[in-house]
């Protein structure tokens, strides 16, 4: 492939609701050193809440023999880059509190009471560690609704298990956005657009911030006691962060992003909002700002209806079905909405070019429930699966099912594994989930 000796501006652009995106990248709008650099593998959470109409989601044959069951007919198109499993068991399982509470922690407990808010450090924490230095997000957390404000929401439990996926540490929930705007600030700062001379201008308010503030601690620390010194110190991590953030920033200031204008808010309308979402998830990948998203279509206990598809029941209610055939079948046309939304985001990803591939090459996506069947809460045979080209590290196209139960925990260990950042243990694992071969029976 011949490389070009100057990238082409981005000027196309399309007008979308309540935003100007550009059309996706081609490899001659890619700076030439960077085109011709290997992609980087990307890992997403996609977390779909209230269990599922398991009748409708397993699948029918072993291994190759994979056929998709109709919950997940919509992702067809991705079937050679689905990795289906079956017969994992849930590492915590306490109502709903368990169920998003240990998706990517792999806890085997939380916390007892409403006070206490106890879990695991969650796996897209630990690899934003390790792509911290390459990317001036280190993750980004995106969900579809507010969160509550304080107190139990589930069992007698915190409301902080079903606002988030994502944990700093054991004891620090971190919060997911749901207004665009906000996401969009987090990426861009409050720019107005991607424009690359706001971007410049903005670097340049931040780097003249940052030496006053840099100034000031050097002659603060030297008046303060040991504890405060503790506390200091923790806050000159965070400082040392920002300045990690304003010298990527610095090496990425020539690259050419899509035209994509700040947006005023929540779209009221729900798939107009996730189509922002999606859109902003994209950019994110795309222009490599970070490398780790964790996202919600909805928190667990939403009682979001969906009379778009024929289902005017709140969703939470809804999966309480007492096993009502007709109530499951209309708990499966929920669930297959949220599949559908899901192939529009790869379609997103499959359509924009990364290197010698496209960004769904590039991936590996969990995606799915922290419960099966949702009427007992249960956390046995969790619906869950790997999508994307996981950069040539996962095969797809298969169905696997385990007999022996094995943990989820275990599953986020083989993860980690597939992002060549192996961990010792994640959560409550006990090995790693055998995923290369069929397992034995």
């Amino acid at each position: 492939m011949a490389f070009l000796t100057k990238s082409l501006p981005r000027r196309t652009v399309l007008k979308g609701i309540g935003t100007t995106l550009a059309l996706p990248f081609l490899d001659a709008m890619l700076p030439p050193l960077r085109a011709a650099t290997t992609p980087p593998h990307r890992f997403q959470a996609f977390y779909v809440p209230n269990g599922m109409a398991m009748e409708y989601w397993t699948p029918k044959g072993e291994g190759t023999a994979l056929e998709l069951n109709s919950i997940m007919e919509p992702l067809a198109p991705y079937k050679d880059q689905m990795l289906v499993f079956s017969g994992i068991k849930a590492s915590w399982n306490y109502i709903h509190a368990g169920a998003s509470g240990s998706f990517l922690t792999g806890t085997p407990r939380g916390g007892r009471n409403e006070i206490e808010i106890i879990a695991d450090v969650s796996i897209d924490q630990m690899l934003g560690q390790h792509f911290a230095k390459e990317t001036q997000l280190a993750t980004l957390e995106i969900c579809m609704d507010t969160p509550a404000n304080a107190g139990a929401c589930t069992g007698n439990l915190s409301c902080a298990y079903l606002d988030t996926l994502c944990w700093k540490s054991p004891t620090q929930p971190l919060p997911m956005d749901w207004n665009p705007r906000t996401v969009f600030e987090k990426l861009f700062g409050d720019t107005g657009s991607t424009d690359r001379v706001a971007r410049a201008k903005r670097l340049q308010q931040h780097k003249s911030i940052l030496d006053s503030v840099n100034g000031k601690l050097a002659s603060l620390k030297q008046e303060l006691g040991p504890q405060d010194q503790v506390k200091m110190n923790e806050y000159t991590d965070a400082v040392r962060d920002v300045e990690r953030r304003i010298q990527m920033a610095e090496r990425q200031s020539n690259i050419e992003l899509p035209a994509f204008d700040q947006p005023l808010g929540a779209p009221p309308v729900f798939e107009d909002h996730l189509a922002l979402m999606m859109d902003l998830k994209v950019l994110a990948l795309q222009s490599d700002l970070t490398r780790v998203i964790s996202f919600m279509i909805s928190k667990e206990q939403s009682p979001r209806p969906y009379p778009q598809i024929g289902v005017p029941e709140a969703h939470h209610p809804l999966s309480h079905h007492n096993n009502i055939p007709e109530l499951i079948e209309k708990m499966s046309k929920i669930n297959t909405y949220h599949a559908k939304l899901f192939s529009q985001y790869l379609a997103k990803l499959k359509s924009t070019p990364d290197g010698d591939g496209s960004l769904l090459d590039h991936i590996t996506i969990l995606y799915g429930a922290g419960i099966s069947n949702s009427n007992g809460h249960s956390g046995d045979n969790l619906p869950q699966m790997l999508v994307g080209g996981g950069s040539g590290k996962t095969k797809g196209g298969r169905h696997l099912k385990y007999a022996n139960k094995p943990s989820q925990a275990n599953l986020l260990m083989t993860i980690m594994d597939k992002m060549d950042y192996p961990v010792e243990k994640v959560g409550g694992s006990n090995g790693k989930l055998p995923i290369d071969t069929l397992p034995e029976a």
